[in-house]
């Protein structure tokens, strides 16, 4: 072999000149660097409960708001009732410790909504899935396909889907939209109905490699156990078990091969079953002491829907706080696993206050609640919790952005290394539609506190609520303000708000008589007047109201 022969070098440079002729050839003869693992993702969406069930992710959160609507602030005379009695969620606290925790992520004010949202990227009015009862269509782009196909992923579904329609009880056919398979999972272990009769008495639906994508079979709900908790039926417990089991398989038999999961409660929201109470008290083993002790004092009947004189605001917490038990042996085990796992945990709406059910769970955070929560564009229904936590994510971090849970869409594909489309599938098939979603990675990893405009970029949060005779409620807003529109979308429906002065929505700010000096462009951002009107406008426009008056 000839010698290299750099005059006037020391050997230790000589030995560097021949480690670059050696990879020189090395990548000539197609011997490239060993990629690493793209990172797994876990996705967990909890069922009905906002950020004044868990205010505890958010520490110092009730202290401001009560600072500012106390006698130092706006001295409002309800005050106190900012200070109520969230439920104990120690393992979501942690979370948001070891994460990125965001304080203002909007979703939509019922579950399939939301979902919809978070699956194709779009708000309400291009997904066509605005009430609890709509299927998603076959037809549109998710994100799941993408990571299956274009990412490698191995994909599963866990619990609770409530995107294909509601069952056709003789009027039609059962669940006739989008099923687990068809939108890109690989197995799908769960409930494909918007709530289970009981946590202990449900339907047990299953996709997996023996079905095609439109087919599913119901089977008998297993029992199973994690560490800690009991041999049961009992739904959360299942499937998390059944997540836990299809995590670890995948980690031994494809260790080289991404996966990700998407675990869907069933957790805080109500039963089918109403009698003799349409919440439920949870398995004991699954709650902390402090959940236990207030269960036992009201009486309640440990695993069954038996609440003896407990309030639906105890029940709330109760139930918040299995959940927030069960999570903790997901993460956990994930943990153990495979630390190169990003883990996102969001809720689908705010707390109910069912008014047609005499059903009341808000018991902390906000003064006016009538009217409000669930069903509803107000902070109450459409504020929700969300954290990120994951390799290069900043520990204790937090931002307060402007997010709705679309961006998912976008976050989890960024995540995954993947190229975010521009524009993607509308219902029919047959026209693309630009995606309202936008990825969160810029904030998440430290490069960016912003991913929209503060004055012009928005986010939309609406629906139609069934449960009151069909009632039209959207809310829009920016960084800073925001326009409420229930019952209609003329000037006299709407109601104008400065959150960052009224983050509880107490003091409607005064509306301008027309918005001709906005259309005219002597306004500017500069103005009040001028957002109320740029947010009519995006009402108008991108929700799915027809048409504004004066």
């Amino acid at each position: 072999m000839q010698k290299i022969i750099v005059p006037g070098k020391t050997p230790c440079l000589l030995l560097f000149f021949m480690l670059i002729c050696l990879s020189t050839v090395s990548q000539a003869m197609g011997d490239k660097p060993e990629k690493q693992k793209q990172p797994n993702i876990l996705l967990i969406i909890a069922d009905d409960f906002g950020v004044d069930v868990t205010s505890g992710m958010y520490p110092g959160l009730i202290d401001d708001l009560e600072k500012k609507y106390g006698p130092s602030g706006h001295n409002h005379a309800g005050y106190k009732s900012i200070r109520g009695l969230p439920a104990s969620t120690p393992r979501l606290d942690k979370l948001s410790s070891e994460g990125m925790v965001f304080t203002n992520v909007w979703a939509h004010p019922f579950c399939s909504p939301t979902r919809s949202a978070i699956i194709t990227g779009l708000f309400g009015k291009k997904a066509k899935v605005l009430t609890y009862a709509d299927a998603l269509s076959q037809k549109h782009t998710t994100f799941v396909k993408k990571l299956k196909d274009e990412g490698g992923y191995s994909t599963a579904l866990f619990g609770k889907w409530h995107l294909a329609g509601l069952p056709g009880n003789g009027n039609g056919p059962d669940y006739p939209g989008m099923k687990p398979k068809e939108a890109g999972f690989d197995l799908f272990r769960g409930n494909l109905h918007a709530a289970i009769k009981s946590f202990w008495d449900y339907d047990y639906h299953i996709q997996d490699e023996e079905t095609p994508a439109n087919v599913w079979r119901t089977e008998k709900a297993p029992v199973k156990s994690l560490p800690g908790i009991a041999p049961t039926n009992y739904s959360p417990v299942v499937k998390i078990a059944d997540a836990i089991e299809w995590i670890t398989k995948k980690e031994r038999e494809t260790p080289d091969k991404p996966w990700f999961a998407w675990v869907a409660y069933n957790l805080s929201h109500t039963t089918i079953i109403q009698q003799p109470n349409a919440m439920a008290v949870p398995n004991m083993d699954t709650m902390d002491a402090k959940s236990i002790e207030e269960m036992k004092a009201c009486g309640g009947q440990f695993g069954s829907n038996s609440a003896g004189n407990c309030s639906d605001e105890s029940l709330m917490r109760a139930m918040t706080n299995s959940l927030d038990t069960i999570t903790g042996k997901l993460l956990d085990a994930v943990n153990a696993l495979d630390p190169n796992t990003y883990v996102i945990f969001v809720s689908d709406n705010g707390t109910p206050m069912y008014e047609r059910q005499g059903l009341e769970y808000i018991d902390n955070m906000y003064i006016t609640r009538k009217g409000r929560g669930k069903g509803t564009t107000f902070e109450s229904g459409a504020l929700v919790p969300m954290v990120i936590k994951g390799p290069e994510i900043k520990a204790g971090s937090k931002n307060s952005e402007i997010i709705h849970v679309a961006d998912l869409f976008s976050t989890v594909l960024s995540i995954a290394g993947l190229k975010l489309p521009e524009e993607v599938s509308n219902s029919e098939g047959n026209w693309m539609v630009s995606l309202d979603s936008v990825s969160l990675s810029p904030i998440i990893f430290g490069k960016k506190d912003r991913v929209r405009d503060p004055d012009r970029g928005f986010v939309l949060s609406e629906s139609i609520n069934l449960m009151t005779n069909g009632t039209q409620h959207v809310g829009a807003r920016n960084a800073r303000y925001k326009v409420i529109c229930a019952g209609g979308f003329e000037d006299k429906n709407c109601t104008f708000y400065d959150l960052d002065n009224d983050p509880l929505e107490e003091y409607p700010l005064e509306k301008p008589g027309t918005c001709e000096k906005y259309k005219a462009g002597t306004l500017t951002s500069k103005d009040k007047e001028w957002h109320y009107c740029r947010l009519m406008e995006v009402i108008s426009e991108d929700s799915y109201a027809n048409g504004i008056g004066k």
